[in-house]
């Protein structure tokens, strides 16, 4: 499903810049957020910039609406045309038929679909990793109260160091299955770590689930737009994610994939009118994604993320920019290695776009050094014009590279770091 960069696929720098970063600064003077100078931006893990093209569409859409007439039959064709067009698209990126495909506005909604969708009882057991985003433990601790149901974690951050390829994935599987109890319903854990930007073996991880007839729920907010993804492979049974992280898109948009073979197990959590037919007197409902939608969404936007995935495709395909990915952050990983008071979280080459670090007071001399991760992001975002972002746990700062940033980008930051040492 994936072609993961290792150490051996490693490009130095020159190679890199003979190969797309003239292209890549054309490609990047369509997004604006990119064009403001001096400006060096790692924030991709939170959100990603738009391109031009994609926020003009936004505010055409809303005129458009109104020069149909606000709730007009007309309006309304069109806003079922982009719902029809978008999970079109959204679905040709993950190799999966549009019917399985839920319209959603986040990746924690798409978690929350497939966390409350269980038929839970009493007794039932919840498996997490202890990686997980705090959205997604506070949700699991819900299901928690309301149905008596035991959480269970398996210790994924004692495998950080381990790669995504060979017996280091075997590792991560055994260890899940491990914790795997005979009530276990559910399996819920992240594609790629929001912490750490470790990859696990999603289709190892399936198998071995499925063999116990537990469900797999990813959180995948840190893998679409990354990853190469052909979810039918993978034999998930939910895959949660957003589009204004790595796909550039605006906030509010996001998709869950529900493996059809699971459709008639499990129920809405919300209902309206999006996931009924028109049978009365008993409601129906409709057997495809938007059984798990509810109403209306802001059509006005749908467009703006097609534009969005298109702008990235036709820089590269998915394979293409998850390898410059893979390549810039390991550029970045080595780079950061070199430098005595930086001490990266994980101690193999990255395999996705988050490299997470720590700064030894001891060996940084430099007052801001002297602080907390997270005033020294403020400070290198208000000072310095370089947006990073500062975890607690593990207590860190973290990089997001994405296939738009630029080897300059990087020998920014890392000349800004190397400062602290002085």
């Amino acid at each position: 499903m994936i072609s993961s960069a290792s150490s051996s696929n490693y490009l130095d720098t020159d190679t890199l810049n003979r190969d797309r970063e003239v292209d890549l600064y054309i490609h990047r003077s369509q997004f604006p957020a990119l064009e403001i100078k001096n400006r060096t931006y790692f924030n991709y893990g939170g959100q990603g910039v738009i391109c031009a093209d994609a926020l003009d569409s936004i505010t055409k859409n809303f005129h458009h609406i109104e020069s149909l007439g606000c709730f007009s039959s007309a309006a309304g064709a069109w806003m079922m045309s982009e719902y029809d067009q978008t999970k079109a698209v959204i679905a040709e990126q993950l190799q999966v038929s549009p019917i399985t495909i839920t319209l959603t506005e986040n990746t924690t909604i798409g978690c929350n679909i497939a966390l409350w969708a269980v038929n839970w009882q009493q007794g039932d057991r919840l498996l997490l990793s202890d990686c997980e985003h705090p959205g997604i433990i506070a949700c699991a601790v819900q299901i928690q109260k309301r149905f008596g149901v035991e959480i269970d974690y398996f210790p994924l951050s004692s495998t950080h160091n381990a790669s995504v390829e060979g017996k280091d994935s075997e590792s991560v599987v055994e260890l899940l299955v491990k914790h795997l109890q005979p009530t276990t319903r559910m399996v819920m854990l992240s594609h790629i770590c929001w912490n750490t930007g470790q990859v696990v073996p999603l289709k190892a991880i399936a198998k071995a689930c499925h063999a116990q007839n537990v469900f797999v729920a990813i959180d995948a907010a840190q893998s679409a737009g990354v990853i190469p993804l052909a979810l039918v492979d993978s034999e998930v049974d939910f895959y949660a994610f957003t589009a204004h992280k790595w796909w550039c898109a605006p906030l509010g948009l996001g998709a869950l994939y529900i493996r059809s073979e699971i459709f008639d197990q499990i129920e809405p959590v919300f209902v309206g009118w999006r996931g009924l037919t028109n049978g009365l007197p008993i409601p129906q409902w409709r057997q495809d994604g938007a059984k798990f939608e509810v109403a209306s969404s802001t059509y006005p936007l749908y467009e703006a993320l097609r534009i969005a995935i298109a702008h990235a495709n036709n820089w590269g395909t998915q394979p293409a920019r998850y390898q410059r990915i893979c390549n810039l952050s390991q550029v970045l990983w080595h780079k950061l290695n070199e430098l005595p008071h930086i001490h990266c979280v994980r101690q193999v080459p990255p395999e996705s776009g988050l490299v997470s670090f720590q700064i030894n007071r001891e060996l940084a001399k430099s007052a801001i050094a002297q602080k907390s991760h997270a005033l020294i992001s403020k400070h290198f975002e208000a000072e310095d014009q370089i947006f990073i972002r500062a975890l607690a746990d593990p207590n860190c700062l973290r990089a997001s590279v994405h296939y738009l940033t630029s080897l300059a980008d990087i020998d920014q930051l890392v000349a800004r770091l190397a400062s602290l040492a002085s």
